[in-house]
């Protein structure tokens, strides 16, 4: 059964190359992954088929109209009964790993609709079930959020990722930043892999990530270790130097 997801937008070009390519491209080939795209415009009544108006109250910019809005909404919604339906907005929760989790998790589905201009009519927000940030940042538009989004919901779809552990061991999964990866050669302009992924002991090679996870996030994410929950053998790990391990 594939995942189904339709992105609302005005400009299906700037997403179609990415959603084919790649990872995310296998996984439709595979059935794994269904995505749709649609152009808002469709739903846009007159010669010009207008997406966008003056604001009231004056200020620079446009807004997106309410009523091709959610004329395509409601359309989708009938498309993909059950699918959550998400605006990509700044002013949403930060989207976050444990978010790409609870929405894979949900089978129904998603519907993502990207904002543009200055925004989107306020009366569109009883037709959405949610609003979605990438973070405290503003876009042109929310294409390259709703593309996030996608790439982290997909990669949690069981069968999409070749390999199970891949998604496990990734960044963020138990509230720490990845180890770093080392590939051939064991030697690149002086400098070495660490020893003990070259030992082939599967133990000492376990406890260098764990040791350099912990250190890579308090020290680079430190509002994240924080909220790690260390046993003893964390805390023990924490006090050895690499060469220790």
């Amino acid at each position: 059964m594939s995942y189904p997801v339709e992105i609302l937008t005005l400009f299906p070009g700037m997403v179609s190359g990415y959603l084919g390519a790649s990872i995310l491209g296998k996984a439709q080939e595979k059935g794994l992954l269904a995505v749709t795209l649609t152009d808002i415009r469709e739903y846009a009544e007159g010669k010009h088929r207008v997406t966008d108006d003056a604001p009231y109250g004056g200020g620079a910019g446009m807004v997106m109209k309410p009523d091709p809005l959610v004329a395509a909404i409601e359309a989708a919604r009938q498309r993909l009964p059950g699918a959550r339906v998400l605006l990509m907005s700044p002013r949403g929760p930060v989207f976050t790993q444990g978010t790409a989790k609870a929405l894979a998790a949900h089978a129904e589905g998603l519907i993502l609709v990207c904002g543009r201009y200055e925004g989107v009519d306020e009366r569109v927000m009883p037709f959405l079930d949610g609003e979605v940030s990438l973070g405290d940042f503003v876009l042109t538009g929310g294409e390259v959020a709703a593309l996030a989004v996608v790439d982290a919901v997909a990669r949690l779809v069981p069968g999409v990722l070749g390999n199970v552990a891949s998604s496990v061991s990734e960044s963020f999964e138990e509230g720490l930043l990845e180890y770093p990866q080392y590939t051939r050669p064991p030697v690149f302009r002086g400098a070495e892999v660490p020893a003990a992924l070259q030992s082939g002991d599967h133990a000492r090679i376990a406890r260098w990530r764990r040791w350099k996870a912990l250190m890579l996030t308090r020290e680079r994410r430190p509002e994240l270790f924080e909220r790690v929950a260390l046993d003893r053998a964390d805390q023990k790990l924490l006090a050895k130097r690499e060469e220790e391990l």
